[in-house]
């Protein structure tokens, strides 16, 4: 039975960071309701009331917003759970 180097470990690759990290964010748009915006925060993702709303002002003020990170199957998951919600979603590498 072979033994383990409990020294060895799986680091990432230092130019990518984690090594399937992704984020979803979401894009101001003209159509949405500030408070439709929040409503689908806490309703998808379960943030409270105080979290869904920055995440709406960022997205309003700021353009957009990173609203979940993960790996990449999970953030395609999200991406489409924002537009079955009729938000405009995109998601990228989270080092991007």
């Amino acid at each position: 039975m072979p033994t383990l180097d409990p020294q060895v470990t799986e680091q990432p690759d230092a130019t990518t960071g984690a090594p399937d990290a992704w984020v979803t964010i979401v894009w101001n748009d003209p159509v949405n309701l500030m408070s439709y915006v929040t409503y689908v925060f806490r309703t998808y993702f379960g943030y409270p009331q105080a979290k869904a709303e920055r995440l709406m002002h960022q997205v309003h003020e700021e353009g957009r917003a990173v609203v979940s990170t993960g790996n990449r199957e999970r953030m395609e998951v999200d991406v489409q759970a924002m537009h079955s919600y009729g938000l405009w979603a995109t998601m990228q590498r989270a080092d991007d």
